[in-house]
């Protein structure tokens, strides 16, 4: 190693650390042919098994959590060659994970926009009992209209998808308090159950939702689930910034992550709370592999059959004609001098960025610019790099990896990349706390926060 990575190695020994986490979506890996690789099982888009082999291996990582995106209305757009993104339940998924695992953070999401609060309330405050207060709620709106069309819908306006999803948070937190801390008694010398004194209606109505209660759970360990949130628009800073713990976020540069993460911390301010309390998380998709060679070639492998439509698509982010015939041709300097990123595309500076470092057409595309986070294709000490940049920039507060095949990718990551950030004290030796609240630093919560609960719109009435 060279003497500028050596001071780059040793570059951090601040006490601050960053959070990682995992996206599992249909369990084959974030890259669309991963489920044909060699080694990968084709039938375990329907495995638990699987599901759980991947948490442990997140696990085994020290990972802060895994996530589970859900999209109850996506299109099966290319079903005769892909499996669908997303798990076949997500509740499910956790409830088996949860009992196989010990300390990961358990994070799905559940829309705000088609689902009934208490619904929701007992599902995500059921997983975070039985995984013993490692719960994460990813609270989200639903803006597609395939979404409206399965449950016999359609979209609202922003304004009222955000309006209710206001309300939906606050009268679940409302619901998760409406069993007392110390109500749950168990005596069984005394024959108390639980004090009924304790167990209260809480009988709130806004103008999207409403709910008598009380919930019939106790709380957990950590007293009830985390609040997450993914989005980026105004309305996303606001919601964050009155309720979230954490955001998922999507960028593609320092500049953009440091914007986005000052906007949800400037919301947080807004509603009396700490902007230490806000972790923005943005994602990194990864193929780790022992040089840049062998990663590109595995990527390649992965995508092959999409370049024809990628191509295209890098025409219109750069401004300039390409040729599909010459995808083993690296750009001549006509095409170099006459390219011009697109002002509407975040991704296209660093396409043509890649393409000036002298690539083939098939390898600037397997470099993963027209992927929808920022992707390292290399050894690991290149994921640890880029981590390291954007943490000590100020653009995020940890990362959410997404492996392009989660058979052996996750893996790769977990012995790759997680032993160089230790060693840069960057990342944790092991978990210092049991519940996702303490993995993220997180106050104590249990019921609404009274900071917030009364301030803005959405607010609802006892």
């Amino acid at each position: 190693m060279d003497s500028s990575r050596e001071k780059v190695k040793h570059a951090s020994k601040t006490s601050k650390q960053m959070l990682i986490g995992l996206h599992i979506g249909n369990g084959y890996g974030s890259q669309q042919g991963a489920w044909r690789m060699p080694g990968v099982d084709p039938k375990s888009y329907t495995s638990y098994d699987a599901r759980v082999k991947q948490a442990q291996a997140a696990e085994r990582g020290k990972f802060h959590f895994i996530f589970l995106p859900d999209g109850p209305g996506a299109a099966l757009t290319d079903i005769e060659n892909e499996a669908p993104s997303f798990n076949l339940d997500v509740m499910l998924t956790l409830a088996a994970v949860a009992r196989e695992t010990k300390r990961i953070g358990l994070v799905a999401t559940g829309s705000t926009t088609f689902n009934e609060p208490f619904n929701l309330a007992r599902q995500f405050k059921a997983l975070d009992v039985m995984s013993h207060g490692r719960a994460g709620w990813n609270a989200v709106t639903s803006s597609g209209d395939a979404v409206a069309a399965n449950y016999g819908r359609s979209i609202p306006s922003s304004e009222e998808r955000y309006g209710r999803a206001h309300e939906v948070i606050q009268l679940i937190q409302a619901l998760w308090g409406s069993w007392g801390k110390d109500a749950w008694v168990h005596d069984q010398e005394s024959g108390q159950f639980a004090k009924r004194d304790q167990i209260l209606p809480i009988n709130v109505e806004g103008k999207h939702v409403g709910s008598r209660g009380p919930l019939y759970i106790p709380p957990s360990e950590q007293g009830q689930p985390l609040i997450f949130h993914a989005g980026g628009s105004p309305n996303a800073h606001e919601l964050a910034g009155r309720f979230a713990n954490a955001v998922i976020g999507a960028a593609f540069t320092i500049e953009d992550a440091r914007a986005q993460r000052n906007a949800f911390r400037e919301a947080a301010k807004r509603y009396g709370r700490d902007p230490d309390e806000i972790k923005y998380i943005p994602g990194l998709m990864t193929t780790i592999a022992k040089d840049r060679r062998t990663a590109l070639d595995r990527r390649i492998k992965l995508t092959e059959r999409l370049f024809p439509q990628r191509v295209v698509y890098l025409q219109q982010m750069l401004g300039i004609r390409l040729d599909l015939n010459s995808l083993n041709e690296p750009l001549s300097k006509e095409q170099l001098d006459a390219a011009r990123p697109s002002p509407f595309d975040p991704r296209s500076a660093h396409a043509l960025k890649i393409a000036k470092e002298g690539w083939s057409l098939r390898d600037i595309i397997a470099h993963g610019v027209i992927d929808y986070h920022p992707v390292i294709v290399g050894p690991g000490i290149e994921a640890a790099d880029h981590m390291q940049a954007w943490f000590e920039a100020g653009a995020a507060d940890g990362f959410w990896i997404s492996a392009d095949v989660d058979e052996d990718g996750i893996d790769a990551f977990v012995d790759e990349v997680v032993p160089i950030l230790q060693e840069r004290c960057l990342f944790h030796q092991d978990y210092q706390g049991k519940t996702l609240r303490e993995h993220l630093g997180a106050p104590d919560q249990y019921g609404t926060d009274p900071r917030v609960s009364t301030q803005g719109k959405g607010t609802m009435e006892e």
